[in-house]
């Protein structure tokens, strides 16, 4: 466990050194966009200058005092801050290189998957019931936070429960696997439960702010059955 808090700690300080994958929000200040506006977008779940790319004006203007011409602006700004249109191959291959591969726990099924599950991307799992899904999450959630050396993203996790399975004693167990302590790797774990679909969409609303917020900590977000 000590050899994990230590590996954590400089990749902490090594993280300070790069940039970020993502855009803070705030920045938008520098460009014209009043705090009080930054505010309202974070309410909406809206934490990143890619996240303002990405929303149409459409769904921006649904947002309380927000006037087409003000969008027009928001999308301005963040066009300065953060570049949606053609990159090079090279640029793109950069990019690519702050996706992390974590381990699913199985040396087959990370040959099948090319290594294990990419950060950054949706990875879908289905299948029959009782046929590993929620133990294949649980499993996620503590690897994320072991060494990169050992398969992990030495970062945090996060868990959205919309069947009731999420199980403390599983963690436990597994982090009981991997040689970590079981009460730190619960720490580590951010979990809720889903009660509705709108309920979940308010509580991906709250995690993404968290997500920034934290500044690139967190590692993979689980979020059972729709």
């Amino acid at each position: 466990m000590d050899q994990v808090v230590r590996d954590q700690e400089d990749f902490l300080e090594d993280e300070e050194d790069e940039e970020l994958f993502f855009t803070e929000i705030d920045e938008l200040q520098n460009h014209g966009i009043n705090a009080s506006d930054i505010t309202k977008l974070k309410q909406a779940g809206i934490c990143t200058v890619r996240c303002v790319q990405m929303m149409t004006k459409r769904n921006l203007c649904r947002i309380k005092g927000f006037s087409e011409t003000k969008v027009d602006k928001l999308k301005e700004a963040a066009a300065k801050l953060s570049n949606a249109s053609f990159i090079t191959g090279l640029e793109y291959s950069i990019q690519r290189k702050k996706i992390m591969i974590l381990s699913t726990g199985s040396k087959q099924l990370d040959e099948l998957l090319g290594g294990g599950i990419q950060t950054m991307a949706i990875t879908e799992a289905f299948g029959e019931f009782r046929t590993g899904k929620t133990q294949l999450g649980h499993t996620l959630c503590v690897v994320a936070q072991l060494p990169i050396a050992m398969g992990g993203g030495n970062g945090k996790a996060a868990y959205i429960d919309t069947e009731g399975t999420f199980r403390h004693e599983r963690v436990k167990a597994i982090a009981e696997r991997f040689g970590i302590d079981p009460e730190a790797a619960l720490e580590n774990i951010l979990v809720a439960r889903a009660y509705n679909s709108e309920h979940q969409m308010d509580l991906i609303t709250e995690v993404a702010a968290r997500f920034a917020d934290e500044k690139g900590i967190f590692r993979i977000l689980v979020r059972t059955a729709l």
